[in-house]
């Protein structure tokens, strides 16, 4: 955050530098090159900056910080770069504070005089409430002359076109017994100060993760307390708009909120992408309404006056650097950065854990219900068990932990970004990966009675039958999980080796079947046979064409323009 405009006494100060190194930069004014100690007005401007401060500056590693606000440090700053410093602080020492509240827009600090003379009060806030209480003002030669309230809207616009966020400033004297400040001490008679625009420039971060959130169908609103002209300003840089319109920037002030009922605030809501001057509690009414029209809706702040809307929100999300205590607890999410390309990698995150857990659940259900059908099948019609419980406990405890759980360091999928938001009501599994799971299902099943049959009439034993139709399950399952790796891409796009868990997965689950068929204390315990390389490749012979048979019904479904569901992933 840094000052880049100073209108005091009819002047306008342009300052340079960036950050809050103090020693880079000056102020200056292009009419008049005189030093800054002829300039009386602005020098009572920035003291009111100064003084009317709760934050201090702070020489960290070589680096200049500021301890508190971020605003409050910019003012420091300035008022630093004009000359002033401690001294200043140390001269006019503070009595009583005012601090900031929403509610009205202004922090007020009460000093003494010098030599026990009359107190100062020095204020800053919003512009407006700040004016209403403003009788006066200071010229150049801070010369006392009637308050011309257009003239400083004029300059309010002017350096709010530009982006910069704009405070005034203005001071009182109050009597030298008095030692404390109340609302009411400064709500007339006040003496305007002047003004001082400052930016923080948004980071290009940012900007790129606001038009991600759009393409990813996301809606970005601001809601802001600043200058309606600021507002649309920096919302044009970071680049909002109405979404699915990209028309311009929409603006709704505080003031036009209050006046509409709840049920035009709704349809307002929608339509409208910064809320300029916007109270705490306006920020809660935006949350409802925006709920009500079925929308899951993220909220940030920082504030104390924040936590209604942050714990109303479906995710509140607090700033960690900035944020106060009861936002962070209020929160359902706190940013240690505090940068909003923070909410976008979440986002992109989330998608990509729903993906991987619904490809979980297609790729583990098929597994149970094609041994239940393969049980109940056998019962039915009244024939030999192709695998027994204990088998089917054997495939169930190694299978999910080997296999399956690969399946979770899946890597987020090229364009996931680029689908819209699921509806928050959506199942998770479609039509699409339900018949999946059916017809892998019934492909398990086939295969089981198919090897067990094939078996036993080859001459083999009741136990080495069985041990062909285990291993059948088991290696059908490992094809299939590189089907899974994609609900809807084919595996040869995805590529093979993109996912070293599934591999590791893979090898360590063919070693353990190995060791199940041919160690005989496996054999003793789960009643499996060794069996020969012939079973082994009608085996994979089956699971290929499992894989096969998925990978061209993944086919048919992008043909058709239908896909699975995960291109309504959150």
């Amino acid at each position: 955050m840094t000052v880049q405009e100073i209108m005091a006494g009819g002047r306008l100060y342009t300052v340079s530098g960036t950050g809050y190194n103090p020693l880079i930069g000056k102020i200056d004014n292009q009419e008049d090159s005189a030093v800054l100690s002829s300039a009386p007005a602005l020098l009572e401007c920035l003291r009111a900056g100064l003084l009317c401060n709760d934050s201090r500056l702070i020489k960290q590693e070589g680096a200049w910080q500021v301890q508190g606000d971020p605003t409050e440090g910019a003012l420091l700053t300035s008022a630093h770069k004009g000359g002033l410093n401690l001294e200043t602080l140390a001269a006019s020492p503070r009595l009583d504070t005012v601090p900031f509240e929403s509610e009205h827009q202004y922090m007020a600090t009460l000093h003494a005089g010098s030599s026990g003379g009359d107190c100062q009060v020095y204020l800053k806030g919003a512009v407006e409430p700040l004016l209403t209480r403003c009788g006066r003002q200071i010229d150049a030669q801070s010369n006392l002359v009637p308050l011309v309230v257009a003239e400083i809207q004029q300059a309010v616009e002017a350096m709010a076109a530009k982006g910069l966020r704009v405070l005034a400033f203005a001071r009182k004297e109050m009597p030298p017994e008095t030692g404390a400040l109340h609302h009411a001490d400064v709500a007339a008679d006040l003496i305007f100060l002047g003004l001082q625009g400052m930016i923080d420039p948004p980071r290009p971060a940012a900007v790129d993760a606001v038009k991600t959130c759009h393409v990813a169908g996301i809606q970005v609103k601001m809601i802001t307390g600043d200058h309606p002209l600021t507002a649309v300003a920096i919302a044009r840089q970071v680049g909002l708009y109405n979404l699915g319109t990209a028309s311009a920037v929409s603006v709704l002030t505080g003031a036009e909120l209050a006046k509409l009922s709840d049920s035009e605030l709704i349809d307002r809501a929608a339509d409208t992408v910064v809320f300029a001057r916007a109270t705490p509690e306006q920020k809660l009414r935006l949350v409802e309404a925006l709920q009500a029209r079925g929308q899951v809706v993220a909220m940030t702040g920082d504030g104390v006056n924040d936590a209604p809307a942050l714990k109303r929100a479906d995710i509140g999300v607090a700033m960690g650097i900035t944020g106060t205590e009861v936002a962070k607890e209020a929160a359902d999410m706190v940013l240690t950065d505090d940068n909003f390309s923070s909410i976008e990698a979440a986002v992109e995150e989330g998608r990509g854990v729903f993906d991987n857990l619904t490809k979980f659940i297609v790729w583990t259900l098929p597994t149970n219900l094609g041994e239940g059908l393969v049980i109940l099948i056998a019962i039915f019609l009244g024939v030999t068990l192709p695998i027994l419980p204990v088998q089917i406990l054997w495939i169930n405890m190694t299978t999910a932990g080997f296999l399956g759980l690969a399946l979770a360091f899946e890597p987020k999928e090229p364009g996931i970004m680029l689908r819209p938001p699921r509806a928050p009501g959506s199942p998770i599994l479609s039509q699409s990966t339900v018949f999946r799971i059916c017809l892998v299902s019934l492909l398990m099943c086939g295969a089981a009675f198919w090897l067990f049959d094939w078996e036993l009439s080859g001459g083999a034993t009741i136990a080495e039958a069985r041990t062909a139709a285990v291993n059948a399950f088991v290696v059908i399952e490992l094809f299939y999980l590189f089907n899974c790796r994609s609900l809807e891409k084919s595996v040869f796009r995805l590529g093979f080796f993109s996912n070293l868990w599934v591999i590791g997965g893979s090898v360590v689950m063919f070693i353990l079947q190995l060791a199940y068929t041919y160690l005989p204390l496996m054999n003793r315990l789960f009643q499996s046979a060794p069996v020969d390389l012939a079973v082994w490749g009608r085996t994979f012979t089956a699971g290929a064409i499992v894989f096969l048979i998925i990978e061209i019904e993944k086919m048919f479904w992008r043909k058709k323009g239908k896909g699975v569901d995960l291109k309504a992933c959150q």
